[in-house]
């Protein structure tokens, strides 16, 4: 009877399988993984197919056989680790196990009870034998891809093995393995391709500049760091006017910098070089944001890049992400900063300082601050940025928590004095903002000169004593009423020279500086061209979208931060409230007893009796404040920013925000380069000079390589006189004898201009 039993059992289970089988084939009630892998479950059996095809078949209960079976799926590049993970009802982390434990052990090793695995597992892991054979392969120069070949998995499986291990080109970890293990001559590896030849100074295997496939596979196969630059013949290429910004970002030194610091961000046809110099021609094109990228042709931005195609929108945010990762937007930033001090030194005499705020709408809760042009308090982020006394900015710097200027400018002054060197002076112009009597003692102490707006009630000057001053500033006339004497703060601790200006309304706008030797009309010229920083931040919110987000990335602030206590507000509200009535009916009580008709009532006591309702008003009213001091006194004016939030304490993520600043400075840097170019050549350059210059930068242009040169012909722009300038600009641009970033190409610029 037990025989026939197992008999009838047996023929279900086959009938069950071949059902499983059969419904394989079809969609049914299968599992989708993705679009290719499928797996079905019946009566304790599972198939997975793939495009189709059956490529496992186990038991449910066979642990061992699942684990190989999503190894498998995952490493041959079928399907991604969360979508397997998923499908079969287990976590990522589960299923990075089973890898570890099958490389480390093979199959055997997959039937280990579920659970975190032990310290000496792990340790079994690391010198796993695939592991060892990974790296020793490395050391022999062998590919990625080469090695996925051999041990039949996808490449990127390869690549994260690797990332784990800690592998670097430069290392030699496969050499410690070599004697312990010896791979078949079986396993041996295809041979790598050709390797790419580099001609002046370019690395590239492609001659069709159009056409770069060689190149884009060469980085594919980890063989290609960067691509080349190559550039075809063609006419009216559009924007290719921005290739005028070439010789001043070669100039700037950013590339370089931006090589140094960040180094190589990996196999990639996008290297870091290509990735700065786009970022920064595409600022100057106004395409202000990755988004724009939508908007325009790849293939012709791709020529003024020396590409066949230009990055789009995922590949540029990519790549400002793996740039950022680096954690390195400081130091870039600082570094540019040495590199312009040391070049044009002469125009830091006068250093601007002042906040930029950045209103935030989005959805978390993030520090608030006063937005002046708006007149609001709002989400935001303060910026601090330094600028010469030409109105081009130096170097910024995001403030903790929208700290106000007393407090950054120490810290701004910091890098100021890392830049100047410890013996230089520097007079540092700022806005009322940063009133502080004491930070200027202590800023004269550190060996610089404070200009700044005197703030609070001043007395007033007669307007006799104010004298008439005129000159010639800047390359345009100036002229103030002025009167000129010296105060003292702190106790007469501070001694300081105040010029005070007259306007035609009768307005006095007082300056504190402590400059002695320079005329009052040049230290009020300077603290009024402070509104050349002003018209910075305008012109990059409106020309470079400096005030958009690059993320949406946040990152934890400190919840010990101490913030306006809002029930102290709340109750300091009420108090003043509660004291204004008072004093409203104080003000009433007082004009009745100036008006008290003493025929009537002679006597204190009888006008209290004829004034005993507002005398009652009175006494309930200062009960009511002294009620309400003592509520206030119950609470701290400050508080810790995390004390009783729910919510984690975050702060927008500054990394991303800085690397573009500082790449949208660069830009703006290489804009007022050539507006200094074109200003001898062009009358209305304090009026329309910025506009000619981005004109000619989204002009049209032609391309011409040869003879190590590269010939770049700017069409003809909307008038003569304006196409005569740009070619005087060309003249000098081409004298630079500058090569495009990447290659040996000589530049060489011209401009169409009609003929007389």
């Amino acid at each position: 009877m037990s025989a026939f039993r197992e008999r009838v059992r047996m023929s279900r289970t086959n009938e069950a399988q071949a059902e499983l089988f059969d419904a394989a084939a079809g969609d049914g009630d299968a599992v989708f993984v993705n679009e290719r892998v499928s797996l079905r479950t019946k009566e304790g059996f599972r198939v997975v197919t793939v495009d189709g095809i059956v490529q496992h078949h186990y038991d449910v209960g066979d642990r061992m056989a699942e684990g190989y079976s999503m190894v498998t799926l995952v490493e041959s590049g079928y399907a991604d680790q969360n979508d397997v993970a998923r499908a079969f009802g287990y976590t990522v982390r589960t299923l990075r196990r089973d890898q570890a434990r099958y490389d480390a052990g093979g199959l055997a090793a997959l039937g280990r009870p579920r659970g975190r695995p032990r310290s000496t597992e792990v340790a079994e892991q690391r010198g796993g034998v695939r592991d060892r054979r990974v790296l020793q392969w490395k050391a022999e120069g062998r590919s990625n891809r080469a090695i996925a070949k051999i041990l039949n998995v996808d490449e990127k499986a390869v690549r994260k093995r690797l990332r784990r291990l800690g592998w670097k080109a430069s290392d030699r970890q496969g050499e410690l393995f070599a004697k312990e293990h010896v791979v078949p001559a079986t396993e041996k590896a295809p041979a790598a391709p050709s390797a790419p030849v580099e001609t002046r100074g370019a690395v590239t295997l492609d001659t069709d500049p159009l056409d770069r496939k060689k190149d884009r596979l060469l980085a594919q196969m980890g063989f290609l760091d960067d691509a080349a630059p190559l550039f075809a013949k063609a006419d009216r290429v559009p924007r290719a006017g921005a290739l005028l910004a070439i010789p001043s970002l070669v100039e700037s030194g950013a590339v370089a910098i931006a090589e140094k610091v960040y180094g190589s961000i990996g196999p990639a046809f996008y290297g870091t070089r290509t990735t700065i110099v786009a970022f920064v021609l595409l600022a100057l094109m106004r395409i202000k944001r990755p988004e724009a990228l939508k908007e325009h042709a790849p293939s012709d931005l791709g020529r003024v890049l020396g590409l066949d195609r230009a990055p789009e929108v995922k590949t540029v945010r990519r790549k400002l992400v793996e740039l950022a990762a680096h954690g390195q937007a400081e130091r870039f930033g600082r570094e540019l900063a040495q590199r312009r001090v040391a070049e044009r030194g002469r125009t830091l005499g006068f250093l601007y300082v002042d906040g930029h705020v950045r209103v935030y709408h989005g959805k978390r809760t993030i520090p608030k601050t006063h937005v002046a042009r708006m007149r609001l308090s709002l989400p935001s982020t303060t910026d601090y940025w330094v600028n010469d006394e030409r109105g081009d900015p130096l170097f910024v710097v995001t403030a903790e928590a929208n700290a106000g200027m007393v407090k950054m400018l120490p810290e701004v002054l910091k890098e100021v004095r890392g830049l100047l060197g410890e013996k230089r002076r520097a007079t540092i112009v700022f806005d009322r903002g940063g009133w502080s009597p004491k930070l200027f003692a202590s800023m004269i102490a550190q060996g610089f000169d404070v200009l700044t707006y005197r703030k609070g009630r001043v007395r007033k000057i007669a307007a006799h004593r104010f004298v008439l001053r005129r000159a010639r500033l800047g390359g345009r006339a100036v002229e103030y009423r002025l009167h000129d004497q010296f105060v003292r703060l702190l106790d007469g601790k501070l001694r300081l020279r105040q010029i005070t200006r007259l306007t035609d309304s009768g307005h006095q706008t007082p300056i504190l500086t402590s400059r002695t030797d320079l005329r009052d009309v040049v230290v009020a010229y300077r603290m009024f061209e402070r509104w050349r920083q002003e018209n910075f931040f305008k012109y990059l919110r409106d020309e470079y979208a400096i005030d958009t987000l690059s993320d949406y990335q946040v990152e934890p602030d400190d919840p010990t931060r101490m913030v306006p206590n809002p029930t102290w507000i709340e109750a300091d509200k009420a108090l003043r409230a509660g004291r204004a009535a008072l004093a409203k009916l104080q003000d009433q009580y007082g004009a009745a007893a100036i008006d008290n008709p003493e025929a009537q009532r002679s006597t204190i006591r009888g006008f209290k009796i004829a004034h005993g309702k507002l005398g009652k008003q009175i006494r309930a009213a200062r009960a009511e404040v002294a009620r309400l001091a003592r509520r206030r006194a119950q609470f701290r004016p400050r508080m810790a920013v995390g004390y009783r939030q729910d919510t984690p304490v975050v702060k927008l993520a500054t990394e991303r925000k800085l690397l573009t600043n500082v790449l949208k400075m660069v830009a703006y840097q290489i804009e007022s380069d050539l507006l200094n170019l074109v200003s001898p050549h062009y009358r209305r350059t304090e009026d329309e000079g910025r506009t000619l210059v981005q004109t000619a930068i989204q002009s049209a242009a032609a391309l011409e390589p040869g003879d190590g040169e590269l010939r770049v012909t700017v069409a003809p722009l909307s008038s003569a006189h304006r196409s005569r300038a740009i070619a005087k600009v060309c003249e000098a641009l081409t004298k630079a004898e500058t090569c495009f970033p990447g290659c040996g190409l000589k530049m060489r610029f011209a401009a169409v201009t009609p003929s007389p």
